[in-house]
């Protein structure tokens, strides 16, 4: 029986082969299974096809690309998907076959990190610099010498001529000491990297005016001096940024020490034109809730559309009503009316869709009651939903807001100068300084920033919280995105023509900066379509904008372009994403130059509008009107794509180096267009009002039935959303 019952078990199923041999090594290296049966031939035939591509890539690129949300995006999606999982296929042999010395540079890499770490992280060289400082900025003579040597030597190091090797070592130890110095304490290490990325900046400008720019007369040498222009005014914006960011205030609130009793008597303004009751309400009941005594604090709710419907509401909340018989001078004009008729000591603004937090009040105040010439406080602008870049791309706080680069490092590094400005809402404003110079700015379409300048002409102070205290809507759509930084530029553009900061009296050296960073910023649109299209001028036409070989040319200009991105990375990390400062640029940068070139020449061109906010889109769609400059743009660059590759096999081939580094560049292009037209694809917003995503559980019941567990996935202002 036992024999029997032997004879009846099924066979043991067989082991697969053991890799044996040189190619069965490689085999294993690579992830493949064994096979016995294959030919030698066979194994290297299918070891060559495992190193270029992997079959499966197509297939989890579909998965990934089903689930989305509209065809449009789908498509761009399935396109990015095929390329990007073919490049960890054919990449991912590579990786096995190298993992052993991987892992030992990995190791170094982590000993030199940890060294670095362990040797520079601890010290606290800030401390001994600023009593230095101190020391020699009350030595007159000390102070001078040692200014004019840091030019001296600056200078003599960024023109100093130096063979191509030279110039990699060089750019080589600056990396080792910008990696020694990102260790140092948060400012010093800020400090020392932008030290030297304008280093490097400069060793750039003076190699390109003095080694690259004898052109061929005509077309070629206007084509060349243009992109020198775009380039000058990418060096400008860098230095006055890292001026305006060098030393953020990170300014805290002053606590209201005095009694209640004693506190000042404010006005809280809400302006509105055409904005939907139901956006309103919010903001007004907010605004009655502020921790401040009833009898000092009045909310007007000042109304530019004279609807009956928001005096009715206005009585029924229990707050003021203003509506003045004209739209003279739109916003300014409309807070400007109620200042005539009201007379508190301070003024707090909140745009109709930002709703303030109770504490707003006690929170900004401090600083007004503390600093008698301090004429403004502003806090930050938060939003509660989704811009049109983060809702398109489904990256809803997984990446820094648009806006936040401004408001998280810009101001608070304005504030350090004493520059930051008023932002037209989410702010407290002293009334007497306001009234001397003769209210809210009407002469721009930007009348926050513009009576910022004002102010702070006549020495007063400005002073930025850098904590949110109200939260508001972003805009709807990309189309409406748009039309409101196309007011910000244009507005911008006329504070320079007309009140320019460079000539305006009783502003100091760095405020002038500052401001003239902030309206020169919104110039940035023919530069931008200029580095967009150069590339085709030799992939195209064969013209040389920089007479210099294609080596050399990357000797200087690639690491300057690293280290400027490096740096602003590290200083602006937790604000604002490199690429993504790239895209919003690109974005905007067709839209925005015809405004700002009309109002720098005709100010008084172009009318104020509203952004429209709280709509709904109920379906996808891809935005083709604001989307066709980029698709434009990105049709040629593909064609400079296919005409590069051509001149790299068929004609032209002597070049290559010039020819690859012209690929190189239009290959950066066509990733800025393509996320550029990727956010032109509209994704339904199915809430008009706004939506917090909060996860708690929640036990629901009915009569005569037992408890069972929900979890709301979404919580509007006015309800819950069950799933």
């Amino acid at each position: 029986m036992k024999q029997a019952a032997r004879q009846a078990e099924p066979p043991a199923t067989t082991e697969p082969p053991l890799h044996t041999g040189l190619l069965g090594k490689i085999e294993q290296a690579l992830g493949l299974r064994a096979r016995a049966n294959l030919s030698k031939r066979g194994k290297v035939l299918r070891i060559l096809r495992a190193m270029l591509i992997r079959p499966h890539s197509l297939e989890r690129t579909l998965a990934h690309a089903t689930h989305k949300r509209n065809p449009a995006q789908g498509i761009l999606l399935l396109a990015w998907g095929v390329f990007r999982h073919a490049l960890e296929d054919i990449s991912s042999p590579l990786v096995k076959l190298f993992k052993p010395a991987g892992r030992f540079f990995n190791r170094l890499n982590r000993s030199f990190h940890n060294v670095l770490d362990h040797t520079i992280g601890k010290a606290t060289p800030d401390v001994y610099l600023k009593r230095f400082g101190f020391a020699v900025y009350h030595r007159p003579f000390l102070y001078w010498l040692l200014v004019v040597l840091g030019i001296a030597g600056f200078l003599f190091v960024a023109q100093a001529s130096l063979p191509l090797v030279g110039q990699w070592v060089f750019v080589a130890v600056c990396y080792l000491f910008a990696q020694m110095f990102r260790r140092m304490p948060k400012r010093m290490a800020h400090l020392s990297l932008m030290f030297i990325t304008l280093l490097l900046a400069f060793r750039y400008i003076f190699w390109r005016f003095t080694s690259s720019l004898d052109l061929v007369p005509g077309l070629e040498s206007m084509l060349g001096w243009l992109l020198v222009l775009a380039e000058c005014y990418t060096w400008l914006i860098l230095f006055f940024g890292f001026l305006q960011t060098a030393w953020p205030m990170q300014r805290k609130s002053v606590p209201m020490h005095t009694e209640a009793a004693r506190w000042p008597t404010v006005d809280v303004f809400i302006p509105t034109y055409n904005e939907p009751l139901s956006v309103v309400k919010p903001t007004v009941y907010a605004a009655k809730g502020l921790d401040w005594p009833l009898d000092k604090m009045t909310v007007y709710l000042l109304d530019d559309g004279h609807r009956p419907d928001f005096a009715a509401f206005a009585q029924q909340a229990g707050i003021e009503y203003i509506s003045r018989p004209n739209n003279d001078h739109a916003k300014a004009g409309n807070i400007n009316y109620a200042l005539s008729r009201t007379h508190s000591e301070f003024i707090a603004i909140f745009d109709c869709d930002h709703i303030p937090t109770r504490s707003f009040l006690q929170y900004s105040m401090g600083w007004l009651l503390k600093d008698e010439k301090a004429a403004l406080v502003q806090t930050p602008h938060h939003f509660f939903n989704a811009d049109p870049f983060e809702r398109n791309f489904d990256e809803f706080r997984k990446m820094p807001n648009e806006g936040e680069l401004f408001y998280g490092l810009v101001q608070d590094g304005n504030d350090y100068w004493n520059a930051s400005f008023f932002c037209g809402s989410c702010a407290v404003i002293r009334r007497k300084p306001l009234m001397e110079i003769g209210g809210i700015a009407i002469e721009t379409v930007t009348e926050d920033a513009h009576t910022a300048l004002k102010l702070h002409s006549k020495g007063y102070n400005s002073i930025y919280l850098p904590t949110a205290q109200a939260a508001g809507l972003a805009t709807d759509t990309l189309a409406d995105h748009i039309a409101q930084r196309i007011r910000w530029a244009r507005g911008m553009a006329q504070i320079f023509r007309l009140d320019n900061p460079f000539l305006k009296k009783g502003l100091s050296v760095v405020q002038r900066i500052c401001y003239a960073n902030a309206m020169l910023h919104f110039f940035y649109g023919i530069p931008r379509l200029v580095f967009l299209c150069m590339p085709m001028a030799y992939l195209f036409f064969e013209y040389h904008l920089l007479n210099a070989a294609a080596v050399t040319i990357m000797s200087y200009a690639l690491p300057q372009i690293f280290f400027a991105s490096y740096t602003n990375s590290i200083i602006q990390g937790q604000f604002r994403r490199s690429f993504w400062s790239e895209v919003y640029e690109t974005v905007l940068s067709w839209y925005i130059i015809l405004p700002t070139t009309l109002a720098f020449i005709n100010p008084k061109m172009g009318k104020f509008n509203v952004t429209t906010k709280g709509g709904l889109i109920e379906q996808g769609y891809f935005d083709s009107n604001i989307a066709r400059p980029y698709l434009i743009l990105m049709l040629i660059n593909l064609i400079g794509l296919l005409v590069g590759v051509l001149r790299l096999f068929v004609w032209n081939t002597h070049e290559s180096g010039t020819v690859l580094m012209n690929l190189g560049w239009a290959l950066f292009n066509l990733s800025i267009l393509g996320a550029a037209v990727g956010v032109a694809t509209e994704v339904p917003q199915r809430f008009c009002t706004t939506v917090c995503a909060w996860l708690f559980p929640h036990s629901s019941s009915c009569p005569q039935a037992t408890p069972w567990p929900a979890t709301p996935k979404n919580t509007p202002r006015r309800g819950l959303l069950w799933p």
